[in-house]
């Protein structure tokens, strides 16, 4: 009986929670797994039709590989059907959302299957942090750090928010996203963004607008990142100006976020008039938070 595996989108660092904080979202990828007597399938639909590899290179079909490895089970044969609905190369998670998809799939069909935690440590390891993955595995926005080999994970609970994200037609891959960034910064950079980190876990958990347009201010990865996406500054100006509360990059980008009690339709055309004019088209979300995380079903 083939198993269906839902994981969320999410939004990394969120400005200043550089690798440390994350916040699930209402779009979803979905894996279903069916175990054949032999061969590999790989099907996709929505998302990534003609990009993403349908072969053994497949994320999804990576991360099964690597959970049947890890508990020294042979890998069966696999059909795999991925219904995407997160843009790939996106700023949202799409790759933990593969990880996790993969890895929950495999998992339910060990006589043992593995704790969360589990799950989360060797997703960490395919993805190399964790800031996504721990969202999208357990739901709403997560704090989560790594000491002594382990990953502590610190759900913050949130009031109902609206995210309004724009994705520009631009291609920045993460790898280059994050060579970018400097390997020191200076103390003063550092303090800013701790004190800003603090204070945005405190805003978003009470729902406090007044506070996210200083909050989500960053020293440690945008500075470097904005310049490599035409109109971004010009975008977070546009997005504060139409009413947004703060603005971010979402993860490594190129997509933004921007939260605010109303007026999204509005500041989600800003962003798009202001991309336009550097000659991008724009994709437009406007989500939820998703306080469920992954979830795991038999059909």
């Amino acid at each position: 009986m083939p198993v269906t595996v839902t994981v969320p989108a999410t939004t990394a660092n969120l400005g200043p929670g550089f690798d440390c904080l994350g916040l699930a979202l209402s779009l979803h990828n979905t894996v279903v797994l069916e175990i054949t007597p032999g061969g590999l399938t790989v099907l996709v639909e929505g998302e990534g039709v003609g990009a993403l590899p349908v072969d053994e290179s497949n994320l999804v079909v990576r991360a099964i590989k690597r959970l049947f490895a890890f508990c020294g089970r042979p890998v069966p044969g696999l059909h795999i059907t991925l219904r995407n609905r997160i843009p790939v190369a996106s700023g949202l998670g799409g790759s933990a959302a593969a990880v996790l998809g993969g890895l929950l799939a495999a998992n339910h069909f060990l006589d043992q299957p593995l704790p969360l935690d589990d799950i989360l440590t060797l997703a960490t390891g395919m993805e190399g942090h964790p800031d996504n993955v721990a969202p999208a595995l357990y739901g709403g926005l997560v704090l989560v750090n790594e000491h002594d080999g382990r990953l502590l994970v610190e759900p913050v609970r949130v009031p109902p928010l609206r995210a309004v994200v724009v994705l520009p037609d631009v291609d920045l891959p993460t790898l280059e996203a994050r060579a970018i960034l400097p390997a020191k910064v200076p103390l003063a950079d550092a303090v800013f963004n701790a004190g800003r980190a603090a204070l945005l876990v405190h805003a978003l958990s009470q729902g406090d607008y007044d506070k996210l347009s200083v909050a989500m201010q960053d020293r440690v990865h945008q500075p470097y990142r904005i310049p490599l996406i035409p109109g971004m500054p010009q975008a977070f100006t546009a997005a504060m100006d139409a009413g947004a509360a703060g603005v971010a990059l979402s993860g490594a980008g190129p997509s933004v976020v921007a939260f605010a009690a109303g007026s999204h339709q509005t500041i989600a055309e800003a962003m798009v008039r202001t991309f336009a004019a550097k000659g991008l088209d724009s994709r437009v979300w406007i989500l939820e938070v998703d306080t469920a995380g992954s979830s795991v079903r038999c059909d």
